[in-house]
């Protein structure tokens, strides 16, 4: 059974460690295959790209600001420590959305 936290992040929120993990995760950009499609609660259709820690699944909303931030990540930043991203989010189950 899938027992991960589940976050959705908008741009706005993306801390550099889930930064670092998509750019580990897509070093060459993503592609199609990679988005995933759902509605928020408006009814509006969200494309986002999924990265997980051990605890943690993530859905980063895909934006122009996303896409331009992970082809200038700066691989020589400070090392960031991953293994506490899961207390980004204090809830289980469902995706938690944070947007405002």
């Amino acid at each position: 059974m899938n027992n991960l936290r589940r976050v959705i992040v908008d741009f706005k929120k993306l801390t550099p460690e889930v930064l670092k993990l998509l750019v580990d995760k897509y070093p060459d950009g993503y592609g199609d295959d990679d988005v995933v499609n759902f509605r928020n609660l408006k009814g509006e259709v969200i494309e986002a790209v999924e990265v997980s820690t051990n605890d943690t699944k993530y859905l980063v909303k895909i934006s122009s600001k996303l896409e331009h931030s992970m082809a200038n990540f700066d691989d020589d930043t400070e090392d960031l420590d991953t293994e506490d991203l899961g207390e980004l989010s204090e809830k289980d189950g469902d995706f938690d959305s944070e947007e405002e």
